[in-house]
Formats: C-alpha cells, sequence, structure tokens
C-alpha cells in the first residue's frame, strides 16, 4: 500500500487525525499497520521487549506522556524492531541517535529529541487503549503514517 495519509482521509472520512505535533525521523517516511500499544512513562523496558519480538509488518504505538526528559527510543531498540519485521514506532514522547534512526529501515515519528535514555523499572503496560493527539489507539487497530501527518482506522484498508 502506498501511503498517502491525505489520500487516506479523502478516500476514508471516517478515519481519525492525530493532532500536528510529530515528525518523522526514520529511514522509512510513510508506514503503516496493526496497532500494538505500550503505555509508559520514561522507562523504555516493555518497548525493549516489544522490539525483540517478530513485528510482522505492526506498528507500536507508544503512550510515553508526551515526556521531554527522556528517550523511550534509540538506535540499538530502533535497529532491533527493523531486524524483527515491526513496520514502525509512533512516539509520544522523544527519541535519541537520531542520524542513526534515520538510515535505520523502520519508520519513526515522535515528539522531539532527547540525549538522554530512560530508566529500566519494568514499569508499563501492554496492549491497552491508550488516547493522545485526540485521539485513542486501540490494539488491533490500525494506524498510518507519513510525512503529512497520521491516521487511524479501525479496519485494515484496501491498497
Amino acid at each position: 500500500m502506498d501511503i498517502v495519509t491525505p489520500d487516506i482521509c479523502d478516500d476514508h472520512p471516517e478515519v481519525l487525525v492525530v493532532e500536528p505535533g510529530f515528525r518523522n525521523y526514520g529511514g522509512v517516511d510513510a508506514f503503516g499497520g496493526e496497532i500494538v500499544t505500550v503505555k509508559c512513562f520514561e522507562d523504555n523496558s516493555i518497548v525493549k521487549e516489544q522490539v525483540a519480538l517478530p513485528g510482522h509488518g505492526k506498528v507500536m504505538v507508544v503512550d510515553g506522556g508526551g515526556s521531554k526528559r527522556a528517550a523511550l527510543l534509540g538506535d540499538m531498540l530502533a535497529e532491533k524492531a527493523a531486524e524483527n519485521g515491526w513496520a514502525g514506532l509512533v512516539i509520544y514522547g522523544c527519541i535519541r541517535d537520531v542520524d542513526v534512526i534515520g538510515k535505520t529501515t523502520l519508520g519513526v515519528q515522535a515528539l522531539g529529541t532527547h540525549p538522554r535514555k530512560t530508566d529500566k523499572r519494568g514499569i508499563g503496560d501492554l496492549n491497552v487503549p491508550v488516547t493522545f493527539g485526540g485521539v485513542t489507539f486501540q490494539p488491533g487497530h490500525y494506524v498510518y503514517a507519513d510525512n503529512n501527518g497520521i491516521v487511524v482506522s479501525e479496519k485494515k484498508l484496501p491498497g
């Protein structure tokens, strides 16, 4: 599927559109897939666990509470996600190692960058509904992202 979010919005007016504020950092500008959610705050333990598992073209949506005090994704986790077949990550928080992530075959959208890594306390939730940017992301729904924005659909879109 060629992912062009304006075309998706035109063809599928029922999709939800995430409020602006995210930036594309990955080596793949347009990506989409079934949603897997992680809810965590300044602790990327569950993100680390999930990128080590087969992604099967899915997109990890990480609700980091919008924190800009630490990075929830760095180069090693991004490379592991790409190796394991994840289509991308949408992070409501920060990432680091952006120069390497920009060369990784992975879609990554985040609010910004921060050089500090998170603590690993094993705290967070997997596959729970998460809400940010005016949209609730449900595990099993679909997300599509490109340089124009991020949209969410209850069903997989044709193409």
